[in-house]
């Protein structure tokens, strides 16, 4: 069984993803262990209580300069086969990226290397996607290392951009058709063992 915690700090919704297709048995024996956020009002601590599911906070505003120590702490003693981030808003740190290389894994919300990097996350990516008038954008997953939204490219799934489109209209839409599908996509290949990495990109093993 690989034991995956996920790093959220928002409403959760990529977790919930996450949980249902856990419990629909299309995680390839994946299970999520614990769910960690650096905000104890964070929803997605509520909907991992839901289902059972081991809550830890690590509060980054009442730890202040100790956070990233309390961070790595926390989650070496959860010892997770896998880290997925699912909304937590930090840079990682380089010492989780080096002792976890190649198994922590992020989902973005556009098809990089487009709109993506330092200060794009959240509406923002939407916001300047339709400012720059794509026709085409998606979402990403990809593996983690020190430099934002950079590591080895594991999944990506394109979404139409639509005339009228509200930055929070695409956002759902990405979401739907691409974010809470392969998030969790991602980690059943992962489970069973078909990704791996070679000179920093992502070979998927066809087990047929």
């Amino acid at each position: 069984m690989l034991r995956v915690g996920v790093l959220a700090g928002g409403g959760g919704t990529n977790l919930q993803a996450i949980i249902d297709a856990g419990e629909a048995g299309k995680l390839g024996g994946a299970e999520v262990a614990f769910v960690l956020s650096d905000k104890p009002d964070a929803y997605a601590l509520e909907r991992a209580k839901k289902h059972g599911i081991k809550t830890i906070v690590v509060d980054k505003k009442q730890l202040g300069d100790s956070f990233e120590a309390e961070l790595i702490k926390a989650i070496d003693a959860e010892k997770p086969d896998l880290i997925v981030l699912a909304g937590l808003m930090i840079m990682i740190p380089a010492q989780l990226c080096r002792s976890y290389k190649n198994r922590i894994i992020n989902i973005h919300p556009a098809l990089i290397p487009s709109f993506c990097g330092k200060g794009y996350y959240g509406l923002r990516v939407h916001e300047a996607a339709l400012k720059k008038g794509v026709r085409v954008t998606g979402a990403t997953v990809h593996f983690v290392d020190e430099i934002y939204d950079n590591g080895p490219i594991i999944l990506q799934r394109a979404v139409e951009v639509k005339d009228g489109d509200t930055p929070e209209v695409l956002q759902r839409r990405v979401m739907e058709q691409a974010e809470w599908q392969i998030l969790p996509e991602a980690i059943k290949l992962i489970a069973e063992g078909r990704v791996e990495v070679e000179d920093g990109v992502v070979r998927i093993r066809d087990l047929s």
